[in-house]
């Protein structure tokens, strides 16, 4: 019958919806993948002097490939986005408006996404945010008009994460290299190494 409820459709996240809009957000705010891996080779280079800006890319690309981290980056954009269109109610709207200093929040946010490789991600974040290199310099320039409060902490974060990913991955050639013990850090990447060993013919 027309008059009869219609039953809701129960939630169900669609992972690559979620992909795509984080992919689409950082490129509509001006953010590429290759400014985030010019911070993961600032960070990196004195390291690791052969590291490749394909690697770093690739790094990045990985770090985005978390959900943790697509929720930070689609939360912080919107909360950016609807501060300039001054939709915030107040104090808020003033807080991030100004960037206010005594207002961590941003910072809150990207330690969740430093913190998905390890806590020596922290040291990275917090290096880039002090010295606020290449699109860090350019995010936080008042000048534009454009808010970026909680954007120049995500890249931050990112590039931070994806140096932290970096570290683990030398770490684990060189121990193979040695033909020392070694465990797998990343237990998706050893999931996948599995899966196709088992898709191997006999």
């Amino acid at each position: 019958m027309a008059d009869e409820k219609i039953a809701k459709i129960p939630y169900s996240l669609n992972s690559k919806a979620v992909a795509d809009a984080t992919k689409f957000w950082l490129n509509k705010r001006g953010v590429t993948l290759e400014e985030i891996a010019e911070l993961v080779m600032f960070l990196q280079q004195k390291y690791y002097p052969n590291l490749t800006m394909d690697e770093c890319i690739h790094n990045v690309e990985m770090v985005l490939s978390k959900r943790e981290v697509q929720n930070a980056v689609l939360t912080g954009i919107q909360l950016d986005v609807l501060a300039e269109e001054g939709k915030l109610f107040s104090p808020l709207q003033d807080m991030i408006e100004n960037d206010e200093g005594l207002y961590g929040v941003d910072e809150i946010l990207a330690f969740s996404i430093v913190n998905v490789y390890g806590s020596i991600g922290f040291t990275n974040y917090g290096y880039v945010d002090k010295l606020k290199p290449g699109v860090l310099k350019r995010l936080n320039d008042k000048s534009t008009g454009q808010i970026h409060t909680y954007l120049d902490d995500i890249v931050g974060a990112v590039a931070a994460a994806a140096s932290s990913r970096i570290a683990h991955r030398k770490q684990a050639e060189r121990e193979i290299e040695l033909e020392l013990p070694h465990t797998p850090e990343d237990r998706e990447e050893a999931a996948r190494k599995l899966a196709e060993y088992d898709d191997t013919p006999e």
